[in-house]
């Protein structure tokens, strides 16, 4: 065999406009020649089996995200800043014990049962933002359907007023570098730091009223939620609801977007979901797998283990690529084809076990609620030639607009 040089190794760079256009190519070449390798200060894993085999490995957990926010706030003088404490106690970050009893009491408010009763409320909002666009023969899928979706579908849950949605949508915005911390300068650090100040008063606020005036929404739930006489704390709520903004908006944001545009690319798959609207769950399915909106996530090794003969040491920073993950051929068969009866068992789109997305089901619905109404409506097409992808986060995977006629 012939050796293969340095030179002729692909290069994974995710903050390149380049790698952003077209990833799946670089992750392609590298599960052939590269698929495990140390590169900007971390260990970058590609293939299917081994982002698994990390996913599930209790010793790589996800602690790196609360750590990076410690390090910017020691180089920015803003130790134990509110920032710092929603890093550590967000489920999305945390470890067992504190993860177990954290799940333990959100997977009883986003059961399918509680899921399944938003569904009016999905559908209603659907129907309204693509009214706007069939009134006036076109949109933007993303800023005037994707975005807006799951932040009207959250408000409503959470019982949010109308005029707030802008505010809420834009302090959203503001603090997404919890996802990214190491992307933070100081004056963003300063803008996080300000901006969570007002978000917590506002939603304290909002959980003040409901004590005194308790709702069907999601706070009255979590306020009156306990096992085994364990209840969420004052602050947990405050984070819990902030949390589902943050975790939840960009990623269904992405789903949808990216779920519209795959179907123009993909104008068969399109024909085939008008003439089988039973397939409207197999078609989100494989758009996570296929178009994954959260390409990226980071473990911290905690003690030394080997992946693929390479020694992983404790302390090291692993970027597992779960869009790379969902397109190897050794775990989907013709992976690079968007086939919307595939199998799809196994995507890793939503992590896996213990740290496994918990609004996924909430995501999938909004999604296929999408999808069923454009089923019904006018015939649409892309406007613009080739898509165009956001720049602002390199683990998210989203459309930063999708021009679409109807006709």
């Amino acid at each position: 065999m012939t050796p293969i040089k340095t030179m002729d190794l692909p290069r994974f760079n995710p903050f390149s406009a380049e790698f952003r256009e077209a990833p799946y190519q670089v992750y392609s070449r590298l599960r052939e020649l590269n698929p495990l390798h140390k590169v900007l200060g971390m260990w970058v894993v590609t293939r299917h089996a081994d982002v698994m085999g990390i996913l599930r490995d209790r010793s790589c957990n996800v602690s790196i995200i609360p750590k990076l926010v410690d390090n910017q706030a020691a180089r920015f003088s803003r130790d134990n800043a509110p920032f710092q404490r929603l890093a550590y106690k967000s489920i999305v970050f945390t470890e067992n014990p504190d993860h177990h009893r954290l799940r333990k009491l959100m997977n009883v408010a986003f059961s399918q049962t509680v899921i399944d009763q938003l569904q009016l409320s999905i559908a209603h909002i659907t129907r309204v933002l693509l009214m706007e666009g069939h009134r006036q023969g076109g949109m933007d899928m993303i800023s005037g359907l994707a975005q807006p979706l799951p932040l009207r579908v959250m408000c409503e849950w959470i019982g949010i007023p109308p005029e707030m949605h802008s505010s809420i949508d834009a302090w959203t915005h503001a603090i997404r570098f919890l996802l990214e911390p190491g992307l933070m300068v100081k004056d963003d650090f300063e803008k996080v730091s300000a901006v969570l100040d007002g978000y917590m008063a506002y939603i304290a606020d909002v959980i003040a009223e409901r004590k005194s005036k308790p709702g069907r929404d999601l706070i009255s739930q979590l306020l009156d939620l306990q096992i085994d006489g364990d209840r969420l704390t004052h602050e947990e709520l405050i984070f819990v609801c902030i949390m589902c903004f943050v975790a939840g908006n960009e990623t269904t944001k992405s789903l949808i977007g990216n779920t519209i545009n795959t179907l123009f690319e993909c104008p068969g798959q399109y024909r085939l979901l008008q003439q089988r609207p039973d397939l409207v769950p197999g078609c989100v399915q494989e758009s996570l797998r296929f178009e994954s909106p959260l390409q990226h996530t980071k473990r911290l090794a905690t003690k030394d283990f080997i992946v693929d003969g390479q020694v992983i040491r404790e302390g090291d920073q692993i970027l597992l690529c779960l869009g790379s993950a969902n397109r190897d051929e050794e775990a989907f068969s013709g992976a690079a084809s968007f086939d919307i009866q595939r199998k799809t068992k196994g995507h890793l789109a939503f992590g896996y076990g213990m740290h496994g997305c918990l609004g996924a089901l909430l995501a999938e619905r909004q999604t296929q609620a999408v999808l069923s109404r454009l089923l019904e409506g006018p015939e649409w097409t892309r406007r613009c030639s080739e898509p165009t992808w956001q720049s602002g986060s390199f683990i998210v995977r989203c459309l930063s607009s999708l021009d679409v006629q109807f006709f």
